[in-house]
């Protein structure tokens, strides 16, 4: 029912929302442990170090000059890592597992649904399940006097847009993934973004040769994107090279991963 009402609105092709329709099923069965796994995280890390660390920096100056307490500068960083933690949950781990030992998609393959769709399904319902933690993420922020109801709305879609880079970034990813332990890989390259994002630090900071290495990061632009909708200190030519950038990141990606997963699904 859910998934003719969501083909008659447009929202996708029937496989698609087939697709997304069955990973929330699953995930209904134990929703409250799921969304708890996802935000407990960033929440202990913007208690312990920007309320915590905070409290001894004091405030610090945005690329503008203005000056404001650490906690609201970590705050947006801590909500793109939730982003990006929900989408790689879902689109390395439970992909992986779906692919690679459950083998549901050779029977998905059974019925009319393609490739494509398998892969687009995915990655929605990956951009939909870090969307959830974000929700309850911002929640907190307005509830801590960290941001605003209407910048808190703002700051939502922005996020949808960081979970699509790493949903693509991940599934790609885990269609290269030849076992279990290639697992410690993904969660090393996944800890490096996180800490060398502009997440605790401003991007102008770190010395010059690195500079570069953490500019490239989508981390970075998902950040930015966000520190400039709830805290500013951004000019909105930055702010649109950042969209424009993670639009290119999630492109690329996505693109990658449907060829590879054609490829793997259909020899």
């Amino acid at each position: 029912m859910v998934t003719s009402a969501l083909i008659r609105l447009g929202v996708g092709s029937a496989g698609v929302v087939a697709v997304v329709e069955r990973n929330f099923a699953v995930f209904r069965r134990a929703r409250f442990l799921v969304l708890l796994s996802g935000v407990a995280e960033p929440i202990l890390y913007l208690l312990s170090i920007g309320v915590g660390v905070g409290a001894l920096i004091g405030d610090i100056r945005l690329a503008d000059g203005r000056a404001v307490p650490y906690v609201a500068f970590v705050a947006p960083a801590m909500l793109a890592s939730a982003a990006m933690s929900g989408a790689v949950a879902e689109t390395v781990f439970n992909f992986f597992a779906r692919m690679r030992y459950q083998r549901l998609y050779d029977a998905v393959l059974s019925t009319p649904v393609r490739p494509w769709e398998i892969a687009l399904g995915e990655l929605g319902w990956a951009t939909i399940r870090g969307a959830l933690y974000c929700a309850v993420f911002l929640a907190l922020m307005v509830g801590m006097g960290l941001a605003s109801w209407g910048a808190a709305a703002l700051a939502l879609p922005a996020t949808l847009l960081v979970g699509v880079v790493f949903g693509a970034m991940g599934m790609a990813a885990s269609t290269f993934l030849r076992s279990w332990q290639d697992f410690d890989l993904v969660i090393t390259v996944q800890m490096a973004f996180f800490l060398f994002s502009a997440t605790f630090v401003p991007v102008e900071r770190f010395p010059t040769g690195l500079r570069w290495l953490v500019e490239l990061s989508p981390l970075t632009q998902g950040v930015r994107l966000l520190r400039g909708i709830l805290v500013g200190g951004e000019s909105g030519w930055s702010m649109a090279l950042a969209a424009s950038a993670l639009v290119a990141f999630a492109v690329v990606c996505f693109a990658v991963a449907a060829r590879r997963i054609r490829r793997l699904l259909c020899p």
